[in-house]
């Protein structure tokens, strides 16, 4: 993959491109702030963007709102956000659009995992951390929480594991279930939720958070 990192750390940034090139990825431009991150991504058009959520000028969310920019400038291109703690406020937009992942930190730590979801959001997909999955499911309003308070424990970790970004499959393997299983609980969920079942794994996903997401009250 050509990838391209904002962050405003020089030594994360230096680290994770050293990490990515080990991979055997090429790192085509690297980034301080969300300016030149926006400067970069339009220069050398890459697969990949990996992205602070904090970056300068601002220190708030400016690489969030950056990476919002680069999805309407750049529909295909696959967006990672990383951030130190959780902060949903622009997540559900980018999830729903697709080709996205919002990874704490910490994850980059478990080097394997780590490039597997950055090549699961290249792919089309979408990698999300379990905690970010949490508060996306959490953050209900009034309104959302009948159905997703229907849903047995065992589903909710189904959609918890979906919401990740895994198959069905992949499912079955970490909650040690047949896949036949998996199957049945996926189908059960989305009759619970009210939603069209598709053998697209990645647009049910993506269908599960936006509907999630459309009331929730931190949006």
């Amino acid at each position: 993959m050509r990838i391209v990192i904002g962050e405003d750390s020089p030594l994360f940034r230096e680290g994770l491109a050293a990490l990515l090139e080990d991979a055997g990825h090429a790192v085509v431009g690297k980034a301080g702030d969300a300016p030149s991150l926006l400067a970069a991504v339009e220069e050398h058009e890459p697969d990949l963007a990996v992205i602070d959520v904090r970056m300068p000028p601002d220190l708030t969310d400016d690489g969030a709102r950056a990476a919002r920019e680069l999805r309407h400038r750049h529909p295909s291109l696959g967006i990672v956000l990383l951030s130190q703690h959780v902060e949903v406020r622009h997540s559900v937009e980018l999830v729903s659009s697709g080709r996205f992942g919002y990874l704490l930190k910490d994850r980059a730590l478990d080097v394997d995992d780590f490039l597997d979801a950055l090549r699961r959001v290249a792919a089309g997909g979408s990698a999300l951390d379990p905690e970010v999955v949490g508060r996306l499911l959490g953050g209900q309003a009034p309104g959302t929480s009948g159905a997703l308070g229907s849903l047995t424990p065992r589903e909710r970790e189904v959609l918890a594991l979906m919401a990740e970004g895994r198959t069905n499959a992949g499912i079955a393997r970490r909650l040690w279930l047949t896949q036949r299983t998996v199957e049945g609980h996926v189908a059960s969920i989305f009759g619970r939720l009210g939603l069209v079942v598709t053998d697209d794994d990645h647009r049910r996903v993506l269908a599960v958070l936006a509907h999630l997401g459309h009331a929730a009250p931190w949006r």
